[in-house]
């Protein structure tokens, strides 16, 4: 495994992570969940990532049960929860959603008590709140730290302008600033971590922990077709969207042509997606997102396939995606 630090900071993470959205308690149990996090952890992961609203609170009471079960040393792996859309769904009452200080800190309680642990290593933002003062954001974050309970915070789908008015308002008041974003990023979603944070890397730094590097396992070719497999996240009620953005004719075309490139290179298509997607530099992680042995397995196999990316193989790529971000140098 190979680790990255994250942006400026000191803290190292593994290259490949492994998540809890969709999957835990909506398509995998206990057992199972212990499975894979064990085989993770055994091949050198070393970051777990979870949010207060997946599975309204369920995912992170079963992680904290996992790791409560695994008991390994705390300081062998880094843990992550999210605030913004709170766990109580549409039983959500004022202030118990968005990024006031008393959501942000009531939620960093929770999740430390659903987790089973005394500090998260990182707490993210989930969305910009722009009902709240960004100050109150910062100085909300920079407390939790000094109180020991969060080591670093970050934003997750925020724009590169909303994360440096951050750093500005950190800067001005003496502040501890973001050092971490959480978007988005696979070969068919590029905008943000191409274009949008190109300034954020350049002039402050920022560390990334990408999720849904296969597309909500569209890159995997499952979905080929309008196929949808029994089990699998578009087949779960509720999930209707994802089915929407990535069942597409368009998407289909070049996923068909980007199948025969990875059968020529000997991989499959989502150890190829996942290397793509790691190869960018500014890439810390890529969380993982699998519900079988043999899927985790698979993805591992995108650090074997890192390699075989050479500028040729990367043009013929480009050549089938057509969706490279146009830098405005103006």
């Amino acid at each position: 495994m190979e680790y990255r630090r994250l942006g400026k900071s000191g803290l190292q993470l593994s290259l490949l992570s492994f998540g809890s959205w969709v999957s835990f308690h909506k398509q995998i149990d206990d057992s199972v969940a212990d499975e894979l996090m064990g085989i993770a952890y055994d091949n050198g992961i070393n970051f777990f990532d979870n949010a207060e609203t997946y599975a309204l609170g369920e995912s992170e009471k079963m992680m904290g049960r996992v790791l409560r079960q695994k008991n390994w040393d705390r300081t062998s792996y880094t843990l992550s929860s999210k605030v913004y859309f709170g766990w109580r769904g549409k039983n959500n009452k004022p202030n118990q959603t968005g990024l006031s200080r008393k959501h942000i800190v009531e939620a960093c309680h929770e999740a430390l008590e659903r987790l089973q642990t005394d500090y998260l290593d990182l707490y993210f933002c989930h969305r910009p709140d722009t009902n709240v003062p960004i100050e109150e954001v910062v100085w909300t974050m920079h407390n939790l730290i000094q109180q020991g309970k969060i080591l670093y915070w970050g934003t997750s789908m925020w724009s590169g302008a909303e994360i440096m008015e951050a750093h500005r308002v950190a800067n001005q008041y003496h502040l501890i600033a973001p050092v971490v974003e959480q978007p988005q990023y696979n070969m068919f979603e590029r905008f943000k971590m191409e274009q949008d944070y190109l300034p954020v890397f350049q002039n402050v730094g920022l560390g990334t922990t990408i999720w849904s590097p296969l597309g909500a396992g569209f890159l995997t070719g499952k979905y080929l077709d309008n196929k949808i497999p029994e089990g699998s996240r578009l087949a779960i009620p509720g999930f209707d969207w994802l089915k929407e953005r990535w069942v597409q004719e368009d998407k289909n075309k070049k996923l068909k042509k980007l199948l025969i490139l990875a059968d020529k290179l000997g991989v499959s298509m989502a150890a190829l997606a996942i290397a793509w997607t790691i190869k960018n530099p500014n890439t810390t992680t890529a969380i993982l997102g699998a519900t079988k042995k043999e899927q985790l397995y698979e993805n591992f196999k995108a650090l074997d396939v890192l390699p075989l990316l050479t500028a040729e193989v990367i043009e013929k790529i480009e050549k089938i995606l057509q969706n490279k971000p146009v830098l405005n140098l103006i």
